[in-house]
């Protein structure tokens, strides 16, 4: 629907401007002109640069048909988009949910308590945590392992706090009289817990601390990384924790913590 939504703007345009019916009569100079439109209308780069993939698409179906001879789109190049910096929870937000929230006294708060511990204290992904089984955690060597992306195992340090919390839960779980599963987190009838309940858990808890846009499970990694980066842990410790294929995509971290030092510069010297 978006890529139609597209083409169908970028038609509405040449017919328009240029009253151009037959798209051999479309020229890069042309798609040039429309991309300035979107931009002086107020379209971001990221909006313009996903309507010029629709085109892109577009155009190389047109090659491949034999409707055109010539793609235009090879001598496009698409604007510089910014990069988006991370939303992350702040550290006191944080620390009032984890520390002082009154979490039910049931299975159910145990359960909530542990799932928002655990995303906090190891930065992993939603679809990791709801695959990990009890026996993916190792209590005397405080480490939990994970299946990442492309099925690559890693290990991640567990803090005691997060070992005594685990086995907190662990015995209200074995409480449970229909619980079959060797998954570590599960419904409440002892089902296997599924992706959209972990992210309206998530949802639910973040929206009682804090104002920011995003309350997802992907935020509480963002959170995680970004506060670890500002108490002086290393990229490259960050990375192996995350399980990034490559440091440049931990990189977008440091974004934040120099957000934050510019924020204190100006706060706090006299000709800031």
């Amino acid at each position: 629907m978006a890529y139609k939504k597209d083409l169908s703007q970028f038609n509405d345009f040449i017919l328009n401007e240029f009253d151009i019916k037959d798209i051999n009569d479309v020229t890069h100079q042309i798609i040039r002109s429309w991309i300035v439109h979107l931009l002086e209308n107020d379209i971001t780069p990221r909006s313009v640069n996903r309507k010029i993939s629709s085109l892109k698409s577009f155009y190389k179906f047109l090659k491949r048909e034999g409707v055109i001879s010539v793609n235009p789109m090879s001598m496009v190049i698409a604007p510089k988009a910014s990069k988006k910096l991370p939303e992350f929870v702040e550290s006191d937000k944080m620390n009032l949910l984890v520390n002082d929230f009154p979490f039910e006294n049931s299975f159910k708060g145990y359960r909530d308590k542990m799932l928002i511990e655990l995303f906090y204290g190891t930065g992993m992904r939603l679809s990791e945590l709801i695959h990990i089984k009890k026996d993916d955690i190792n209590t005397s060597k405080s480490q939990i392992k994970v299946l990442g992306k492309r099925n690559k195992e890693r290990i991640i340090p567990l803090s005691p706090y997060i070992i005594k919390q685990l086995k907190e839960y662990l015995e209200e779980r074995s409480k449970l009289p229909d619980c079959q599963t060797d998954m570590l987190f599960v419904t409440e009838k002892g089902k296997k817990i599924y992706e959209k309940l972990a992210y309206r858990i998530v949802n639910y808890y973040l929206s009682m601390v804090t104002t920011i846009t995003k309350k997802s499970p992907h935020v509480l990694r963002h959170t995680f990384a970004t506060h670890m980066l500002n108490n002086g842990a290393e990229l490259n410790a960050i990375k192996e924790i995350l399980g990034h294929a490559n440091l440049s995509a931990t990189q977008i971290y440091t974004h934040n913590t120099v957000e934050k030092l510019k924020k204190v510069y100006k706060q706090a010297h006299p000709k800031a």
